[in-house]
């Protein structure tokens, strides 16, 4: 049988060392990727490879069993089980099947209203990077016994040692054991976990079913980066036979779920839980085969879970191959592979389709490999309740393209299971691993032990505060902003020494070592040049924006009854905040409050500053207002951090929207804005905000710096006087604008986002927080991070000079691109590890 390695193995010369049994366990795939040029495919994991689902769960019963062995029964009893979503979380139910004795919980990329995040940490380099913890009993991960982590494949050891740290900090325990299907780590990366375990004062052991490491030659990447672009210019990236008129409609099989029973280890899963599930299974099973028996010739059969739903689809396999079906197994997933019609090649076909569980990263493209071509005469698609929607239901939804290629689809519906309770556990927010903070009560009911229910909010109020939160600062005190320009719900941080080289706050934030509100980028002074650049883009631009900022606060004025209250997002929302707030002074005389406050991606935004408005202010008034959209990241973060408070709008006004994330704009093209040229000296000499658990406790506002001592070179009043005096000129436009836009379709549609998942794999990144839409978020890029490169828009023009500028100054390419969506891309160089400024006020030393 020739090896599914063979045909990269032979063009590349990639070659797997180790145990004998890694060919048969693992073949090999290719995508773009800057850092590996091939993929490990694995033959047992029932992911992109369909396998016996006997196979797939025999292979994480074992390695359960095994760990059971190494800590006997009296540690097993006091374990618990971690897997790793998506991949590995039926992997990690298996092993938990195989100990046994212990609960099971696996991360998850899906946040669950009403239940707190106990823990997580970040997966850097993953399409989706910040996996949560989400116990349903807040006591599962508090214990000191082991802790079992399992993933399928033990590559760098960076995800794990991100979980432990994270982890360790909150509910020290004194040994772990990592379990793994292949364990591929090169000899420095075993050197870094002794290393770790030893820092930590905690035994880590290691179990896998087999071992070894990549041999790669000398020029793989380019070699590999040229394979994949010859073949997609050849044959294109997806590989699907023809499609022929097969299945024109699915049935449904009748799945009697039983009550209460969680539908995997998101929320966890007990040995309680596991009896019931293997009691139901034949009855579940004959639903399943009742529908597959409602046409004829359904021989061969794949059960198709999804994403992270794999452990009820794989033990729905292993019933339906106990009761006498020929079944194989896999599930969908988020990960974009090249699709090669090889046999010594892992992944031969590729389905491609829309996400249609409304992910809370948003929307994009999902796969299902080697299921067109499989030979299958039956489909058993396996969806919880919450990714039973239109989307799947659609024309060229995941129904739709299963139905091109197999004669019958089956469609079962496992109920989501979400905790009747909402727990009390240590709160988190993703992006924070390594980090914790203290906030109130979510809420939630709690039961006694006499089963009475003591009455408490709604998990959606915002809990009361007992403190007395400070009042706003202002200027001359806190910016160069006049006071009542801009009353700032911050804490003041100018004496604490925050700065740090960029590259060691980059290794930081993308190791997970710190977090990038931990600490602050040391503030760009602008040459001569730059300063020059500055000032023609401001003088050549001031009515365009005038014309932008009169367009989306007039839209704002009619569109919001009563007075409405401007709440800038700290701090590129602020300059925009007091333009529209002097628009709205000198065409109608009003007087609109205005604020700042922060939001942190991956943390959310200040809950402390939200109680504080609501208690001066009416929430239904208040109008966040930011500069710009790049891909819409925050524009989630905050409509996601408002669902514990009531009466919030979630709905941005920003001054350009050329993300198409918000239906708030003064307009969506991208082009310059000069308060994105520079940091504090165009935002009241005020720093981008800062959140660390040292500096920030449970009754404090996030913090920023005032930078004194740049008044020198402050610009943030002649940039608002050269802006506010082309009111008048383009009121006119203005008008005209707005009666258009409020009869418009003004619906976000998110191209923005799409574009940076294309752009994103397109150069091999894979990590949408490391591409940077937009000519705003470009410069951020080149200011305060790590730049690998930037894409241009052919024909941009002056638009772009001040990035040309920087780009030449800091040795970065810039790369002409057609049809670019934007005028232009930053893309963060992901080649970094640790360093920076942590939680704890030290320094990293890189490694």
């Amino acid at each position: 049988m020739v090896w599914t390695g063979t045909w990269v193995a032979e063009r590349l010369g990639v070659e797997l060392i180790g145990d004998e049994e890694l060919p048969a366990l693992l073949g090999l795939a290719l995508r773009r990727n800057p850092k590996r040029a091939h993929l490990l495919v694995s033959g047992v994991l029932g992911k992109h490879v369909p396998q016996h689902p006997s196979v797939v769960y025999g292979a994480g019963l074992d390695l359960g069993r095994r760990v059971r062995a190494l800590l006997g029964d009296e540690e097993t009893a006091r374990a618990v089980v971690l897997g790793y979503a998506e991949t590995a979380t039926a992997l990690g139910h298996a092993v938990a099947d195989g100990l046994a004795l212990a609960p099971y919980l696996h991360s998850t990329r899906r946040p669950v209203p009403g239940v707190a995040p106990a823990g997580g940490f970040e997966e850097s380099h993953s399409h989706a990077t910040s996996h949560l913890l989400l116990p349903e009993d807040p006591k599962l991960l508090a214990g000191d016994g082991p802790l079992v982590l399992v993933d399928d494949e033990f590559s760098t050891g960076n995800t794990v040692l991100n979980t432990i740290r994270d982890l360790h900090e909150r509910h020290p325990r004194e040994r772990y054991v990592v379990v793994a299907l292949v364990d591929m780590r090169a000899a420095a990366d075993r050197d870094r976990l002794d290393a770790f375990a030893e820092e930590i004062g905690a035994r880590v052991d290691l179990v896998a079913r087999a071992a070894g490491t990549v041999r790669l030659p000398e020029g793989v990447l380019e070699k590999g980066r040229a394979l994949v672009a010859e073949h997609e210019a050849r044959h294109g990236a997806i590989r699907e036979p023809e499609t022929v008129p097969l299945a024109s409609a699915f049935v449904r099989a009748a799945l009697d779920w039983p009550r209460d029973l969680p539908d995997g280890g998101r929320h966890g899963f007990t040995p309680e839980h596991r009896e019931r599930l293997e009691a139901a299974l034949p009855s579940l099973a004959a639903g399943v085969g009742e529908a597959l028996r409602s046409r004829p010739g359904t021989g061969r059969v794949l059960v198709l879970g999804f994403e992270e739903l794999m452990y009820a689809p794989l033990r729905l396999g292993t019933a339906l191959e106990e009761a006498g079906h020929d079944v194989r197994y896999s599930t969908t997933t988020r990960s974009p592979v090249l699709a090669v019609d090889d046999p010594g090649y892992a992944i031969r076909t590729r389905l491609v389709f829309p996400a249609h569980d409304d992910p809370a990263d948003g929307p994009g493209e999902r796969y299902a490999y080697n299921v067109a071509g499989g030979g299958f005469d039956a489909v058993v698609l396996v969806v919880d309740s919450a990714a039973d929607t239109p989307v799947l239901h659609a024309p060229g939804g995941l129904l739709a393209r299963l139905g091109e290629h197999v004669p019958h689809v089956v469609l079962a519906i496992v109920p989501s299971y979400v905790p009747s309770r909402a727990p009390e556990a240590a709160p988190y927010t993703p992006g924070t691993a390594g980090t914790t903070r203290t906030v109130e009560n979510s809420g939630a009911d709690e039961a006694t032990a006499d089963d009475t229910v003591t009455e408490v909010p709604d998990a959606t109020e915002a809990p009361e505060r007992s403190s007395m939160l400070p009042e706003p600062l202002r200027g001359p005190a806190f910016s160069s902003y006049a006071p009542e320009e801009v009353g700032w719900l911050l804490q003041d941080l100018s004496d604490v020494e925050l700065e740090a080289p960029t590259e060691e706050r980059e290794e930081a934030i993308q190791s997970g070592g710190a977090h990038y509100a931990e600490s602050l980028p040391v503030e760009y002074q602008p040459s001569e040049r730059y300063q020059e650049l500055f000032h023609a883009a401001l003088e050549a631009s001031a009515a365009r924006i005038a014309r932008a900022v009169g367009t989306v606060t007039e839209t704002v004025l009619a569109e919001r009854p009563g007075t409405p209250v401007l709440v800038s997002l700290a701090r590129a929302g602020t300059p925009v905040g007091v333009l529209m707030r002097r628009w709205a002074r000198a065409r109608h005389g009003l007087d609109l409050p205005h604020y700042a406050v922060s939001i942190v991606r991956g943390r959310g935004i200040d809950a402390n500053a939200l109680r504080w408005l609501a208690a001066h202010h009416d929430p239904a008034d208040v109008v966040f207002v930011d500069g710009w959209t790049g891909k819409g990241a925050i524009t989630r973060e905050l409509a996601e951090a408002l669902k514990d408070f009531d009466g919030f709008d979630p709905d941005i006004a920003v001054l350009a929207d050329p993300g198409s994330c918000v239906r708030t704009y003064g307009t969506r093209e991208d082009f310059l804005i000069p308060s994105a040229c520079l940091n504090s000296t165009v935002s009241g000499l005020i720093s981008r905000t800062v959140l660390r658990s040292d500096l920030v406790g449970p009754d404090d506002f996030h913090g920023a710096k005032f930078y004194r001592e740049l008044a020198g070179s402050d610009v943030s009043g002649a940039f608002l006087d050269a802006v506010a005096a082309r009111f008048e000129e383009v009121a006119a436009t203005v008008d005209t604008d707005v009666k258009e836009l409020l009869t418009a379709d003004r619906a976000p549609t998110w191209e923005g986002w799409a574009a940076v998942e294309r752009i994103s794999e397109e150069y091999g990144i894979h990590d949408v927080n490391l591409v940077k839409p937009g000519v705003g978020e470009t410069t951020r890029v080149l200011l305060r991070r790590v730049p690998w490169k930037i894409l241009a828009k052919r024909g941009a023009g002056a638009d772009l000079a001040h990035v040309r500028l920087l780009a030449e100054q800091r040795g970065v390419p810039v790369e002409e691109v057609d049809g670019l969506p934007y005028s232009c891309v930053g893309l963060i160089h992901p080649e970094y590890t640790r360093g920076a400024t942590g939680a704890d006020g030290k320094a990293v030393v890189s490694r």
